[in-house]
């Protein structure tokens, strides 16, 4: 029995530093899933879009897949869990902005814009 909670225990907390390295589940087992949309509005090409739940300890990585790019006026998107999360974009050697904080809501697809700004 103690050695069946330290594994549980040992396993908790693994899961916990997945979320610090990935930024947790897009997409959560048993939830509906929503439609999220990144719209660049600003002048410059995106090649990089973190998204992390909002309880996850990081940004996390790139949820842009290898190769893909949103340039001014185009758009990219995600199936996702309904929730709160946090959006950070910019370019390799560029930089970017303060992250975002959204919530996504059930039943209705989600657009963020990126200006650049915010």
């Amino acid at each position: 029995m103690r050695h069946t909670m330290m594994i549980m225990a040992g396993a908790a907390a693994l899961a916990g530093c997945a979320s610090l390295v990935t930024g947790g589940d897009l997409v959560r087992p048993g939830e509906p899933t929503i439609q999220f949309t990144f719209q660049n509005t600003s002048g410059q090409v995106i090649d990089t879009v973190l998204i992390s739940t909002c309880d996850a300890a990081s940004y996390g990585l790139d949820r842009l897949p290898n190769g893909v790019a949103v340039g001014p006026g185009q758009s990219y998107t995600w199936t996702i869990s309904p929730g709160c999360y946090d959006v950070m974009a910019g370019a390799v050697g560029v930089g970017s902005t303060p992250g975002k904080r959204i919530q996504v809501p059930s039943g209705r697809p989600t657009t963020l814009t990126y200006d650049g700004r915010n």
